[in-house]
């Protein structure tokens, strides 16, 4: 991430709008790119992003995309910020940024999870029997697939499996969130293990269902096993698998069939993770407190190792921190002109144009910018 705290005072609305642009929706993309995107942000949607750093959880939504930045699970990261920081601030940032304007590119379909052949599918599946109570107990992806608390409830309307989801997202502090939301299922009409979910009007996104193996006969091991993939305005292809059970907890039972039905789609079912569907009361403070000292503990301990092994490592090379900061600092130059240089002609005239004065500025964002730190 580029230091922009170091440019000058005349420069604040393209240094702060690059920054936050750059932090909200591309914080590892090339600078080219994300200088493009930015520009187009800035054009496009400067209302949508003043009322997204004037929001406390809009702008604590930007703070933690930032500690994300070249973590080995950056889009893992990416997204549990927006699980702990969703509103309605955010999503109307994301439609003008994402779908309105297209100012950031789509992430491609790398074929992480490709569509499945109809034959290796279930060949009769009723969707009237899908309907009532079911726990989610076990899942692929942790992005998506694993939460505490997935109690999903499914009825019919007007030929459609109407679904109302909820889950829990762990906070920081060792309590929870508790999320809902609902989606509706068209079946195919030839290929019954395929469900559809599309014609949604956030982000446009779908979701596609494949039913690799279900037993309901309204018995405790009665089971359903889905395996999805889906797109939206800003991924393609994004995707996982869920075991559906009538239990809170998944049945050792019908283990060997679920194993036998993951290997169809090149999935190994030991690398499932099981949820925690106890759904038990949020832990008090004092309990939520003790649990984030100890955790401080530990972190300090280990930050200390750590610096204890950087040290040694400056030792044995003799590099100085005077050399390293300078170092940085003609890194930091040699970025902000390649950064400005893949500009296009009519990029830097919107820029140019979008300069203003730090008082404008204040105006512009509602007082949510640390002005002085940019000077």
């Amino acid at each position: 991430m580029f230091d922009f705290l170091t440019r000058s005072y005349s420069r604040t609305l393209e240094v702060a709008g690059i920054l936050v642009c750059v932090l909200i929706i591309i914080p590892s993309a090339d600078a080219v790119d994300a200088l493009k995107t930015c520009t187009c942000l800035l054009k496009e949607c400067r209302i949508e992003l003043a009322k997204c750093l004037s929001n406390p959880s809009c702008a604590a939504n930007v703070a933690c995309l930032q500690t994300c930045n070249n973590r080995p699970d950056e889009t893992e990261c990416q997204i549990k910020c927006g699980d702990l920081f969703e509103n309605s601030v955010v999503d109307e940032f994301n439609e003008c940024a994402v779908s309105r304007k297209k100012c950031v590119p789509m992430k491609s379909d790398v074929g992480e999870f490709p569509a499945p052949n109809p034959d290796i599918l279930v060949q009769n599946f009723n969707i009237a029997d899908f309907t009532g109570k079911w726990f989610i107990t076990s899942g692929l992806n942790p992005s998506f697939d694993t939460f505490d608390c997935q109690l999903h409830e499914f009825h019919i309307e007007e030929n459609k499996l109407v679904g109302n989801l909820s889950w829990r997202v762990k906070t920081p502090d060792a309590g929870f969130l508790i999320r809902s939301t609902q989606q509706r299922f068209v079946q195919d009409p030839r290929y019954p293990g395929i469900l559809y979910n599309h014609d949604n009007e956030y982000l446009h996104y779908q979701d596609d269902w494949y039913i690799l193996s279900s037993k309901i006969e309204n018995k405790p091991d009665d089971y359903v096993f889905v395996y999805y993939r889906g797109r939206n305005d800003a991924w393609d292809g994004y995707g996982g698998a869920v075991v559906y059970a009538r239990s809170k907890a998944l049945p050792e039972a019908i283990v060997p069939k679920l194993e036998k039905a993951a290997k169809k789609v090149g999935r190994d079912f030991s690398k499932f993770i099981k949820t925690d569907n106890t759904c038990g009361p949020e832990p008090s403070l004092v309990e939520r407190l003790e649990k984030k000292v100890e955790e401080g503990e530990e972190t300090i301990a280990r930050e200390v190792e750590e610096f204890e092994g950087e040290v040694d490592k400056v030792r044995k090379t003799e590099m100085t921190l005077f050399q390293r900061l300078a170092e940085g600092f003609k890194v930091l130059q040699e970025d902000e002109q390649n950064f400005l240089r893949g500009l296009s002609k009519e990029e830097m005239e919107i820029l140019e144009d979008l300069k203003m004065e730090a008082t404008e500025v204040e105006k512009l964002f509602g007082g949510a910018l640390p002005l002085r730190k940019l000077r």
